[in-house]
């Protein structure tokens, strides 16, 4: 059926990789894009010369459509925004503030813009400044989250707006996709479901992690701090609850997981890693490249035909 994202983007699957730091590089995102997604490339806090580096790699794996997600507190932001208009990516995605004084210039560019949002008055604002559609993330996603379940934000989201609502949170097999369309949905992004991809450089400590997983053994650090991550329990989760428990200053949590998501990423370090998932980590159980895990994700969809 005709899809207002894949129109939007060009891509044949209105199926989103998710930005995650140190793991959505180039080669990740080239490799959803060539699988008929959209890969996206992790801003998170690099310096813009690294990001350029990256979308050029995407570009000599392959000329689909791939976006960058700039992350608006970053130091390197400005910066970064720099290399992504010149470089003229597909879209871009944004997080962590309000992207609204740059989208004249993304538009004037031909780059589409679309921010994460976790409420429905945040998506209206993105509707009115101007954004070409929304991701309305929930709360079951890795990495830092909102408030909000996918559940309760997705369609109330949708509702309020009329540009394109992408569901992201909670979503790993073809249930997922359909109930995110169900719940007005018209795309969906997921992260954690692509760790495990070959094309993924996580380390294979990391990917075995997730693929073991069970229903529980996901959990949030970092509450008091206003800013929580969700994350896989480890030695370091164990460490960070203590702490937080005790009444341990913002400076000494900070100091405990500076350099966790290198440990994890890189190095594979089950105990001083911080190994980022969202919720759904106990229903991913598959390994393979993009392609095959798309083509396993839409497979029996109700709402998106694999071909």
């Amino acid at each position: 059926m005709e899809n207002r994202i894949c129109a939007l983007l060009g891509i044949r699957y209105p199926v989103f990789q998710g930005a995650m730091a140190w793991l959505s590089d180039g080669k990740l995102a080239a490799a959803v894009s060539e699988a008929g997604g959209l890969g996206i490339i992790a801003g998170g806090n690099a310096e813009g010369e690294i990001i350029r580096k990256e979308i050029q790699e995407a570009k000599k794996l392959t000329n689909r459509p791939f976006g960058v997600n700039i992350m608006l507190l970053s130091p390197h932001k400005e910066e970064v925004i720099k290399v992504v208009l010149e470089e003229k990516v597909a879209c871009v995605t944004t997080g962590a503030g309000n992207p609204g004084k740059y989208i004249e210039a993304f538009h004037a560019q031909g780059i589409k813009v679309i921010p994460v949002v976790p409420s429905v008055a945040l998506a209206k604002k993105m509707e009115k400044l101007g954004a070409d559609a929304v991701i309305a993330e929930g709360n079951e996603a890795g990495g830092h989250i909102g408030k909000l379940s996918t559940m309760v934000l997705l369609p109330q989201v949708s509702d309020a707006v009329s540009i394109p609502v992408i569901g992201a949170g909670g979503i790993a097999d073809h249930r997922g996709v359909d109930a995110a369309f169900t719940l007005g949905a018209e795309g969906v992004q997921l992260g954690t479901y692509f760790i495990p991809a070959e094309e993924c450089r996580a380390h294979e400590n990391y990917k075995n992690l997730v693929l073991e997983a069970s229903d529980i053994d996901v959990t949030v650090t970092g509450r008091f701090t206003g800013h929580p991550v969700q994350v896989l329990r480890n030695k370091l989760t164990r460490k960070l609850d203590a702490l937080e428990k005790n009444g341990g200053s913002l400076e000494e949590f900070e100091a405990l997981g500076r350099g966790s998501l290198y440990q994890s990423v890189i190095l594979g370090d089950l105990e001083k890693g911080s190994f980022m998932s969202g919720q759904i980590a106990g229903l991913v159980k598959k390994k393979g490249t993009c392609r095959e895990l798309i083509e396993t994700l839409l497979t029996d969809s109700k709402y998106i035909s694999y071909e």
